[in-house]
């Protein structure tokens, strides 16, 4: 129960962070949040904890857990370095992807059509973080995978926020279908623009919704 209520609470708060809902400076208090969801400290100690390791807050000396600042240019640098890494992951995947790997990505795209189909954002977003973790291991480089499962991590609550908009989620699984459809045709260079591109639709969108 207290995962259910770790999980359930850190999704509030990432979505109230990312939309600007909580200002930046503003404090986390652990008693006061602990108070609004009914809980001990103990799940919101684990909650801040994760909001603090996805950079959305940072630990300031005699203040506390204080949420950052997130403007248009810092938003749009994350998703920048984030594209490049995972650009460089797909290049690679795209030469060194076998066939059982790429029959499993394309699977996982059509179970998020049906997925997209159904307005299911929730259930996309938790698949859309398998489809890019298999480019990532696809890649055949360990440390590039774990850097870019780390850089996904950071971005992870703006990436959640943008696919909860049906139009990106769209968007987002016909660009997925471009994806596979250039690593099956081991085209470096187009799975690495098509997943500059995927990466800057994404900044776009979490932009658009923080204005």
């Amino acid at each position: 129960m207290k995962d259910v209520h770790s999980t359930m609470i850190l999704d509030v708060l990432e979505a109230e962070i990312v939309s600007g809902q909580i200002e930046p400076g503003a404090r986390l208090n652990e008693a006061a949040l602990a108070e609004r969801f009914g809980v001990s400290r103990t799940p919101i100690r684990e909650v801040l904890q994760n909001v603090v390791s996805r950079s959305l807050a940072e630990r300031v000396p005699f203040k506390g857990v204080v949420v950052r600042a997130f403007d248009e240019a810092r938003i749009r640098s994350m998703f920048e370095a984030m594209a490049e890494i995972e650009a460089t992951c797909g290049g690679l995947a795209a030469l060194r992807m076998g066939p059982e790997a790429l029959d499993a990505l394309e699977t996982a795209h059509l179970r998020m059509s049906e997925m997209a189909s159904y307005k299911a954002a929730r259930e996309y977003e938790a698949m859309n973080i398998e489809f890019h973790n298999q480019i990532f291991l696809g890649s055949g480089n360990d440390d590039l995978a774990q850097m870019a499962m780390d850089m996904r991590l950071k971005l992870a609550p703006f990436r959640k926020s943008q696919l909860m908009k049906l139009d990106r989620m769209l968007q987002s699984n016909r660009e997925h279908g471009m994806i596979v459809a250039l690593l099956r045709a081991r085209n470096k260079g187009g799975v690495e623009t098509a997943l500059r591109q995927h990466l800057a639709g994404a900044a776009e969108t979490v932009v658009q919704t923080r204005q």
